[in-house]
């Protein structure tokens, strides 16, 4: 989850500014320690090194498993936060290294947050499982700053953690924030468009960055838990405006995950989205 902090606000008191960073950054950590699988202290560790015995979790932690689930159902079982586990065949670092269907059956059995058992506040996963929170983890952090900064900083603010997006308040009395939205045929070169935002949240998901060549075959890192496989036919980016930044992300996950029917799942969302392919 760890991505650059940016906080952007309305306001000429330096010391209020630097408080206001120093809160975002302070808590941007917070959450990624707490929800990064990549620790060996934190409650995702005490889970999925758990072997089979009931677990009990916070709130917080309730909380992010519940809106998981909630994912997991409305997708059809697409968004599965056990699905970090096809990690270990997929490297999508530009080569043209494609795993064997063996090897993703043999992953496949470990896969299925249907397998999990979740009963507030206790949580049972099957020997061999995981779950990995970084699909949701880093929208929730931009989202949980703001509301920490809201009560104490009157004017407007935009919250910025690597492209995950939310803002309250214009730029200041007349002006919203302007927000470029990437080329994804000149990724971090050039600006496809933008988009004017007073308040809401805004994410992407897509295949800029992470992805695998071979045969002329573009195969993106964004996973079907149920196939093993990289969506087929999906859109190369989608950026979504919602009412939240974890709403955003959700939405432009799923979408991701329709592969060529993306532009239609948008549109009965009503929404204001950008795909490119």
């Amino acid at each position: 989850m760890a991505s650059p902090c940016e906080i952007l606000m309305a306001t000429d008191d330096k010391k209020m500014a630097v408080k206001i960073t120093e809160l975002a950054c302070t808590e941007a950590q917070r959450i990624e320690q707490k929800f990064s699988r990549y620790r060996d202290d934190n409650i995702i560790y005490k889970i999925n090194n758990s072997n089979g015995t009931k677990i009990k979790v916070d709130d917080e932690t309730a909380n992010m498993l519940d809106f998981a689930d909630q994912c997991y159902q409305l997708s059809d079982g697409k968004f599965d936060i056990t699905s970090g586990v096809l990690r270990a065949i997929w490297k999508f670092d530009g080569s043209d290294n494609i795993p064997s269907q063996h090897q993703i059956d043999v992953i496949k059995s470990k896969i299925g947050w249907d397998k999990v058992i979740w009963q507030r506040p206790y949580i049972t996963l099957q020997p061999g499982m995981e779950i990995d929170l970084g699909g949701l983890g880093k929208e929730y952090a931009v989202d949980h700053t703001a509301l920490l900064i809201k009560p104490i900083l009157e004017t407007g603010v935009l919250v910025n953690f690597g492209g995950d997006i939310f803002t309250y308040g214009a730029k200041d009395k007349s002006k919203p924030w302007i927000i470029g939205i990437d080329d994804t045929h000149a990724t971090g070169k050039k600006a496809r468009g933008q988009v004017e935002l007073n308040k809401g949240g805004l994410a992407t998901s897509g295949d800029a960055r992470r992805f695998l060549i071979k045969d002329n075959i573009r195969y993106s890192h964004i996973l079907n838990p149920l196939t093993g496989w990289p969506v087929p036919d999906a859109p190369r980016s989608v950026t979504v405006i919602a009412h939240s930044c974890l709403e955003a992300g959700m939405l432009s996950t799923f979408a991701m995950l329709e592969g060529k029917n993306a532009d239609e799942f948008l549109k009965a969302q009503d929404v204001q989205y950008y795909c490119q392919y």
